[in-house]
């Protein structure tokens, strides 16, 4: 791909009131005006530049939501407390009483939880799918469907949606198609490959440090101000606003993203090949057993890697428990759920992070109870932690003892 998100997200240039080469931290909760004509015009939504009040807009989390519309190549992003908060903004404005979601089958137990359980509350039904069989995804669609959904790489079993074949799908249907790129910042470019609206969990790779919680949605300028109008824009109404703080936290955070990303790629990749040569069930979009490995490498930004997420079927869930507690013990990384730390995440997603699919629909799904995710930390030196992990393995009786590791 051509575009080159960390250039442009490097080429953007905040500075402080008084010279500082970080913008200051907007700490204010409401802003004054020099005429009540100007306050008036600003509650309409017909000046710019002028900020009311901190659940509208304030200066730091505009600088961070330009950042996050470089980073996606769209013309505009909002900020939002929680990846959830930017989530259910984008499907309550988009949909009304009596619509229909074509959605991703395997995705983030939040989301399928909001789509399966809480939009019954105003009459909106969603199709859940294999957003890797096409035909299924068009078969599914209806007059009244009003959005396809779906993550770049879906959580947890790393499935890898053609998202220039479902944005082909959605225009020849005018409706959008909005994807969740929380687990693939950089190296997928959503937004690029055809999705109308973009939505992230900034807690993740793009904050990377695993100290607060955000979300961002990237997309037009139409629809970003849709959410901010004061009438009925689910962005504001809603009031999922990002502190100031965190947003000047995080901006300055993503100026390493670009490194961050590569060194997670790098390592989880390292770690897929090797526990896949030891015959262990792995998956990772690196892989060539990876049954959308050509889609990834034809969709990714080679540049950035196959991303940092990788899972791991040890058979059963007291096997997956011990061997996380083990590894923890062992400081291998943290049995938590979430992603994109400096350490190794691990959970088992089958009692965390998609617990709220129920246990039948995790089998249909593929998503046995002693599956691990990995979100693969920055380790300097990651062919010692192969080492330590295969050690803790052959300790269990997952893996026979190797004496060359020995």
């Amino acid at each position: 791909m051509d575009y080159k998100a960390s250039e442009h997200i490097q080429d953007l240039q905040h500075f402080g009131e008084f010279g500082g080469v970080n913008p200051s931290i907007s700490d204010s909760s409401t802003y004054t005006f020099l005429s009540a004509k100007t306050m008036f015009d600003t509650f309409e939504g017909n000046t710019e530049g002028c900020y009311l009040y901190s659940r509208h807009s304030s200066p730091s989390n505009l600088y961070l939501g330009e950042a996050m519309a470089q980073l996606e190549g769209t013309e505009s992003a909002n900020v939002f407390a929680s990846g959830m908060g930017a989530i259910t903004a984008v499907i309550l404005q988009l949909c009304d009483t009596g619509d229909h979601i074509v959605c991703s089958r395997t995705i983030y137990g939040g989301t399928y939880a909001f789509m399966k359980n809480f939009l019954k509350k105003f009459n909106i039904t969603v199709s859940f799918v294999d957003i890797t069989n096409l035909d299924v995804v068009k078969n599914a669609i209806t007059p009244k469907t009003k959005m396809i959904y779906c993550e770049a790489v879906s959580n947890p079993l790393l499935e890898i949606a053609n998202l220039g074949a479902l944005s082909k799908m959605a225009k020849e249907h005018s409706m959008p198609l909005v994807v969740d790129n929380t687990f693939s910042p950089l190296t997928i470019n959503a937004a690029q490959l055809g999705a109308d609206i973009v939505v992230h969990s900034l807690t993740k790779f793009i904050n990377g440090s695993s100290d607060c919680v955000a979300g961002a949605v990237c997309a037009s300028t139409d629809f970003c101000l849709s959410l901010k109008d004061v009438n009925n824009g689910a962005g504001m109404l809603l009031g999922s606003t990002m502190d100031s703080l965190r947003a000047a936290s995080i901006l300055k955070n993503m100026r390493t993203l670009h490194i961050r990303i590569k060194k997670h790629s790098e390592n989880a990749s390292y770690l897929a090949n090797k526990f896949e040569e030891d015959g262990l069930k792995v998956v990772y979009p690196g892989l060539a057993s990876h049954p959308s490995h050509e889609l990834m490498k034809a969709q990714m930004n080679h540049e950035y890697g196959f991303g940092g997420m990788l899972t791991l079927d040890v058979g059963t869930l007291d096997k997956a428990n011990a061997l996380m507690e083990l590894m923890q013990q062992k400081k291998l990384g943290y049995l938590a759920v979430s992603l994109g730390f400096y350490k190794t995440l691990f959970s088992a997603s089958g009692t965390s992070t998609s617990s709220e699919i129920p246990e039948e629909e995790q089998k249909q799904l593929g998503l046995s109870e002693g599956l691990i995710r990995f979100s693969i930390g920055l380790d300097n030196d990651i062919h010692t932690t192969y080492k330590a992990m295969r050690g803790c393995m052959e300790e269990l009786g997952i893996l026979a003892a190797d004496s060359a590791l020995a």
